[in-house]
C-alpha cells in the first residue's frame, strides 16, 4: 500500500493562532491541503509552497464541492502516496462531518488520523465574554445544531424538551431558524426572559455580538448573517463583566449579583 494518509485537522474557531501545535505540524508536512470556508487564510501560508491547496468550503446557501466529491479527493491523493490534511474550522467531529470523512477513508483502507480542534461552540461565546458554564449560574450545557440533515432518519431535535433540560444551550448553524427555535423553547417551558446572545465570526477581528432575551433575540439579531453561534442561558449576563464582553456596566454586575443571590 502507498504511504499516503489523511489527517483531519481542527483549525480552531477563527483566529489562526488557535490551531493546536499538532495540527500545525501536520499542516507543515502536508502534500495536499483540502480546506473549508471558515479556515483563516493565514493558516494556508503555513503549508509548504509546493503543497496543493484545494478549497472545499460550504455555506448555508452554497456547497462548492459535494461531500462525496470531498471523500473522493481525500482518498485519491492518499492512495497516490500523499499526506492529505483536511483542514476544518473548529473541531472535525463537532458538526464538521469529520466522522463521515474518516469512515469513507476506512472503507477503502486509507489511514486516517484525527487532530482535535477548539470548537466554536465554546470558543465563540468565550471570546464574547460568555462562559458556557459558571458556578452558581450554569452546571450543564448542550451543543445543538439548528440545521439538521433533512435525510436523517428518526426524530428531530426536541426543542421543547431541551428548553428546561440544561442550563446553557449553544446552537450552531441556527441563524435562519432562530425564531422557530426560540418559540419552541418557550413552548417547552423556558422563561422568555432568559438571556440570549448571538456571536458572529467569534474569535476573529470581525467578531460582533448582540444580546437580548429568548423572547426578542431573533428580532434583535435579524441583521446578522452566518457564521454565528447562539447562546441561551443566564451566563449571557456575564458578557458585561468578563474579558471579551462588548460592554462593562454596573447594570450587568447588579443583574449577576441579584441572580446569584437567588440560587
Amino acid at each position: 500500500m502507498p504511504s499516503g494518509r489523511v489527517v483531519l485537522v481542527g483549525a480552531g474557531p477563527g483566529d489562526a493562532e488557535l490551531i493546536t501545535i499538532r495540527g500545525l505540524r501536520w499542516l507543515r508536512r502536508a502534500d495536499v491541503v483540502v480546506y473549508d470556508q471558515l479556515v483563516d487564510p493565514l493558516l494556508l501560508t503555513e503549508a509548504a509552497g509546493s503543497a496543493l491547496k484545494i478549497f472545499a468550503g460550504k455555506s448555508a446557501a452554497r456547497h462548492c464541492v459535494p461531500q462525496a466529491a470531498i471523500h473522493g479527493l481525500l482518498i485519491h491523493h492518499a492512495l497516490s502516496g500523499r499526506v492529505v490534511v483536511r483542514l476544518k474550522g473548529g473541531d472535525p467531529f463537532v458538526y464538521g462531518r469529520g466522522g463521515e470523512e474518516a469512515l469513507a477513508c476506512r472503507m477503502v483502507g486509507v489511514q486516517c488520523d484525527v487532530v482535535p480542534g477548539v470548537s466554536s461552540a465554546i470558543a465563540a461565546p468565550a471570546a464574547a465574554g460568555i462562559p458556557v458554564t459558571h458556578r452558581g449560574l450554569s452546571s450543564s450545557f448542550a451543543v445543538v445544531t439548528g440545521h439538521e440533515d433533512p435525510a436523517k432518519p428518526g426524530k428531530r431535535v426536541n426543542w421543547e424538551r431541551l428548553g428546561t433540560a440544561v442550563d446553557t444551550l449553544v446552537v450552531l448553524m441556527g441563524v435562519a431558524t432562530l425564531p422557530v427555535i426560540a418559540a419552541r423553547l418557550i413552548n417547552g417551558g423556558r422563561d422568555p426572559a432568559t438571556p440570549a446572545a448571538v456571536v458572529r465570526w467569534g474569535a476573529t477581528d470581525a467578531q460582533e455580538s448582540v444580546a437580548g432575551t429568548l423572547a426578542d433575540i431573533a428580532e434583535r439579531s435579524a441583521h446578522l448573517t452566518p457564521p454565528a453561534v447562539i447562546v441561551i442561558g443566564d451566563v449571557v449576563n456575564l458578557r458585561d463583566l468578563l474579558p471579551g464582553g462588548e460592554t462593562s456596566t454596573s447594570a450587568g454586575a447588579t443583574c449577576y449579583a441579584d441572580f446569584a443571590a437567588r440560587k
